[in-house]
C-alpha cells in the first residue's frame, strides 16, 4: 500500500485542518504520516506504541517530512490508561484486535440530530460488533435520557484465542 492508499483510507474522516489527533498502536506511523499529510502545519499527533524502536524511527522520519506537524511519542500500550484529553479524533488502524474489551455507552435510538447525529440502538450495536468480529455483547445497563429516551452501556469482547 503507498501513502496515497493510506491518506484516501483516513480523509473521508478528517474534516478539518489542525487539531489534536491520536494514532493508537502507530508502529513505525504509515498512517501517523498520512494523518500528518490531512491535517497539515500545526497539527498535533500523539503516536503510541508499545515498540520504543518503532517510534524513533517515526519521530525521525516526521521531523524530516513533516517539520511544522507537533508529534508527541509515548512508548505504552494503549490498552491501558494514556491520559490523552481533548481530542479531535483517533485512529486506530489495525489495532482494535488488541482490545480484549470495549464498552460502548450510547443513546438508545438510531437516528440522530444535529448535536448526536449518530446514535445506534443496543441491537443495531449488537449486529455491528459481531460483524466487526467481537463477541458475547451483553447489554450491561439503561438509564433514562431526555434527549434520545434512554442512554444504555454494552460490552463486546475479542474472541479468545
Amino acid at each position: 500500500m503507498d501513502q496515497a492508499d493510506l491518506i484516501d483510507l483516513l480523509r473521508p474522516g478528517v474534516d478539518t485542518k489542525g487539531g489534536h489527533w491520536a494514532d493508537l498502536g502507530a508502529g513505525e506511523g504509515a498512517f501517523t504520516r498520512a494523518l500528518a499529510e490531512l491535517l497539515g502545519p500545526g497539527a498535533h499527533i500523539t503516536a503510541v506504541d508499545r515498540d520504543r524502536h518503532a517510534l524513533s524511527a517515526l519521530s525521525q522520519s516526521m521531523g524530516k517530512r513533516f517539520p511544522q506537524t507537533f508529534l508527541e511519542v509515548q512508548v505504552a500500550d494503549f490498552t491501558k490508561p494514556l491520559g490523552l484529553k481533548n481530542l479531535d479524533g483517533v485512529v486506530m488502524a489495525n489495532s482494535l484486535h488488541f482490545v480484549r474489551r470495549l464498552i460502548l455507552v450510547e443513546y438508545g435510538a438510531d437516528r440522530g440530530n444535529p448535536w448526536v447525529p449518530h446514535p445506534m440502538t443496543f441491537a443495531t450495536w449488537s449486529r455491528t460488533a459481531e460483524e466487526a468480529g467481537l463477541v458475547g455483547t451483553v447489554l450491561l445497563h439503561t438509564v433514562p435520557s431526555r434527549y434520545f429516551g434512554s442512554m444504555y452501556s454494552a460490552v463486546s469482547r475479542r474472541p479468545a484465542t
